[in-house]
């Protein structure tokens, strides 16, 4: 039985070739769009996830200057019933520099959640251009420590991250500076500390993160040429950037590290929540035009195979008629939408993998981004999953109602009326 359901559904579509193809087409549009969307979506989110959160620690350790919770005059009236007002409150003088983060470092990179921990030592400078005077920041760092841990190598754009580990005075110079005091690879550039002291370093690299804010004052150099342009010593560090396994528990492991060491610890969810609920938002967009598409798409195939019933009613009741019954007349419509579902279905995959190279070979050429050659796809294979899925089961909906409408027809009244 089940074969000639196969067969007489195959005849219905064959039958009416061009209704058939327009509804297959209708499926096929709405899943090359859904994959083309999301992949184009997705990837442009890992692209601007990449700019951002690549090079944003997940958890960020430093001192804050914050005025005191609890003053002088609150402990003396603690047990007391008068009443005080202090205003004009000072912040508590604290170092810049985080005590003992030596041993922290140690211990922050013997737990087991924790990826990397890198040190940093942040000064303030000036680049000394002829009677140009341009404020800047200068980070030493552990070259490949923020390497291994942020990508940090694919934001040189001339000249090689290596340079600080083989010359001292070598420093990343950010390509906004660059520009402004018209330096290149192997320029020396002058920097002033706030202690007035000027330093002479070498360019041996330029990179470019792709926001204007960073690359127009921020260069890098070794962790000890840092210290040295601070005047301090080797156990001088301004902040520690945590790496975790898993992004989910920076909120836990930053209330403990706030605990344990009296540091303030900023989260990459709570430095970063504007921009996630943009990224959340873009995705939620591209979801919901993509299923309206398949949903526009399952309603032509409803359309089309309540006309399938009203043309086939003869057939249906001779059907009926030679032993079939009312549920193997359902079967044998919600086949057909089926079948339609699945060719469409496996023509939208290919058209919308096929429209997704394309974009992905299409230049895209900025100064913000010179890392970036192409347009972005992600080529998710659970895109293409739930395209096909999400395919077979608008049109199984969309043929259940007419072929439970044919499961109901009296044959004994429509050949009477013939």
């Amino acid at each position: 039985m089940f074969k000639h359901i196969i067969d007489i559904s195959k005849t219905h579509l064959l039958s009416k070739k061009k209704q058939t193809i327009i509804a297959s087409l209708g499926v096929t549009f709405g899943i090359s769009m859904f994959i083309v969307m999301m992949s184009f979506m997705t990837g442009l989110n890992q692209l601007l996830d990449g700019l951002v959160l690549n090079r944003t620690p997940h958890i960020q350790i430093y001192n804050k200057t914050e005025a005191s919770e609890t003053q002088p005059v609150d402990r003396f009236l603690d047990a007391s019933d008068q009443l005080s007002h202090t205003h004009s409150i000072r912040p508590k003088r604290r170092l810049l520099r985080i005590h003992n983060a030596l041993p922290i470092i140690s211990e922050l990179r013997a737990n087991e959640k924790v990826k990397g921990a890198t040190p940093q030592a942040t000064s303030k400078v000036f680049y000394l251009a002829g009677s140009n005077n341009l404020n800047g920041i200068i980070n030493g760092i552990e070259v490949q420590e923020e390497v291994r841990l942020f990508n940090f190598k694919d934001y040189i754009v001339e000249g090689d991250v290596n340079c600080l580990l083989k010359k001292k005075n070598n420093t990343l110079i950010g390509s906004g500076i660059a520009k402004k005091l018209s330096l290149s690879l192997g320029d020396k550039v002058q920097v002033m500390n706030t202690e007035g002291t000027i330093f002479t370093l070498e360019i041996g690299g330029i990179f470019q993160s792709g926001l204007a804010d960073v690359d127009d004052v921020q260069s890098y150099v070794s962790l000890k040429m840092a210290q040295q342009l601070l005047g301090a010593g080797t156990n001088y560090i301004s902040r520690i950037h945590v790496k975790l396994h898993d992004i989910e528990d920076a909120v836990p492991v930053s209330e403990l590290i706030e605990n344990l060491y009296d540091v303030k610890a900023l989260d990459i969810n709570t430095a970063n929540a504007q921009f996630d609920t943009g990224s959340d938002i873009r995705t939620l967009i591209s979801y919901a035009v993509s299923i309206t598409l398949l949903i526009v798409a399952a309603f032509g195939i409803y359309n089309i195979l309540n006309m399938f019933i009203y043309e086939k009613m003869n057939d249906i009741a001779i059907l009926k008629a030679t032993g079939f019954t009312g549920q193997d007349v359902m079967y044998i419509f919600i086949f057909q939408a089926l079948m339609i579902g699945l060719i469409g279905g496996i023509l939208g995959l290919g058209v919308g993998y096929g429209i997704s190279a394309i974009i992905d070979n299409v230049p895209f050429n900025t100064e913000a981004l010179p890392t970036i050659k192409t347009y972005p796809i992600n080529y998710d294979p659970y895109f293409y999953i739930g395209g096909i899925s999400f395919a077979l089961i608008t049109t199984f909906l969309a043929g259940y109602l007419p072929a439970k409408k044919a499961q109901n027809i009296d044959p004994v009244e429509i050949i009477r009326g013939q």
